[in-house]
């Protein structure tokens, strides 16, 4: 049995002491988000305006709040939101698909220099010539997914990009090619699982980078504002990272669910042309929530508490794989907590955006270990709101294939979700 850890807290002073927020809180947002927010598809996105509530309350708690954190940042979505509030970030992912287009979303352009460098690009595929077998023709998992015809126009478009120097434009203008990759292959619509879609018309290459450029430019001239907050974005695996003293006051993630998505499957046509690995499976391993961790399921067990081990061994009895798994997941989910601890000053504040899940009619309640870890590792004030999952992005139904829709006689899948917080005293 695991014994709790017993701790002090500091009271927060009367003045700031403020009731828990009333049902429905954390469900809907007060605007439109922007527009930035869109400029690549990436799955399980949480609403923009979380973290916009987030930084309030943490306010009305007494925090004060000179830096956010994500230590899960996928597309930037806190990123960007901590700009537009003129607050220092702080992200880091272990997928480089993710921190691409986080450093996109949290830079400034001028739309003068979009406009021209798009002009130069698109001159620049008319103009330019290769040779008649692309080194990318050489990937034998491209090929699965692309016609020699667009693998060559690809190959010529990535090239016309990187005739820009490095830096912010450069990262914008890859950042549009990442997005129409799947569009112009063979990839199946909206499928949260690589699949191939054989009645598919792929798009033309050309025409969707303009059109994906078009938008973009769009976005970054309406989220245009004049900012002094700095920010620092890492790839990496956050379990494994040195933190020699704390730096954020405020850290605001959505962990991966477990087993839900492979992150590293989903992104393999980007981290492939982008040239980020030469095996996007290379990528599972360190992945938060992933099928495909070799480790000692025994050991595992061990590490987690008692409500962990509760919940693994009653998925343990449906499938030995899935109960692996998930152990492995409650592990580095308690690694997850200590470390946000290192991170946060005193006084600080965690915000976690979390679903439970279901496997053959056993509930994972990935809530209730998560409080229960805040709780072990010292934290305190924990809370746990329920909100609803109402996007229409997020329907809560998906069909056979896996596909989002709003069929109420498909699979249910997250119809709700949690936000859980606490206190570093």
């Amino acid at each position: 049995m695991v014994q709790t850890m017993q701790v002090k807290t500091q009271p927060i002073p009367v003045a700031h002491r403020v009731g828990r927020p009333p049902a429905g809180h954390w469900d809907f947002g007060g605007e439109r988000e922007p527009l930035m927010h869109r400029i690549h598809a990436y799955p399980a996105k949480f609403p923009a305006f979380i973290t916009q509530k987030a930084v309030a309350y943490a306010k009305e708690r007494g925090v004060t709040v000179n830096r956010i954190a994500d230590v899960f940042c996928g597309c930037g979505t806190t990123a960007l939101e901590a700009k537009r509030l003129n607050t220092d970030f702080w992200g880091c992912d272990i997928n480089p698909v993710a921190t691409l287009i986080t450093r996109v979303k949290r830079e400034d352009y001028q739309p003068h220099w979009l406009k021209t460098h798009a002009t130069r690009i698109l001159h620049s595929f008319d103009r330019r010539r290769l040779p008649r077998h692309p080194s990318q023709q050489d990937d034998e998992r491209l090929r699965y997914w692309y016609d020699f015809d667009r693998i060559r126009s690809l190959a010529r478009l990535k090239a016309a990009i990187e005739s820009l120097p490095e830096g912010k434009y450069r990262d914008f203008f890859l950042c549009a090619f990442s997005n129409i990759l799947k569009p112009t292959s063979r990839w199946l619509t909206k499928s949260i699982k690589p699949q191939v879609d054989p009645d598919k018309d792929a798009a033309d290459v050309r025409a969707a980078f303009d059109a994906q450029v078009s938008f973009m430019i769009k976005a970054a001239t309406q989220s245009r504002h004049a900012t002094a907050s700095k920010s620092e974005i890492q790839t990496g695996n956050f379990l494994e990272m040195d933190i020699p003293k704390p730096f954020a006051d405020l850290v605001i993630t959505s962990p991966p669910y477990v087993t839900s998505y492979e992150y590293a499957d989903l992104h393999q046509l980007s981290t492939l042309w982008l040239g980020y690995t030469d095996d996007y499976r290379k990528l599972r391993y360190g992945t938060i929530g992933s099928l495909y961790h070799d480790t000692d399921f025994l050991q595992d067990v061990k590490k987690i508490n008692q409500t962990g081990n509760d919940l693994v061994f009653r998925l343990y009895d449906v499938e030995h794989r899935k109960a692996r798994a998930t152990a492995r997941y409650f592990v580095d989910m308690h690694r997850t907590v200590k470390q946000c601890r290192k991170i946060l000053r005193p006084g600080g504040m965690v915000l976690f955006v979390i679903g439970n899940t279901e496997y053959k009619g056993v509930k994972v309640d990935n809530a209730a270990y998560l409080r229960s870890c805040l709780v072990q590792e010292g934290f305190s004030e924990v809370e746990t709101a329920q909100r609803k999952v109402s996007s229409k992005t997020l329907t809560p139904y998906r069909d056979t294939l896996g596909r989002f829709s709003t069929d109420a006689t498909s699979r249910k899948v997250y119809a709700e979700e949690f936000i859980l917080t606490g206190r570093n005293p």
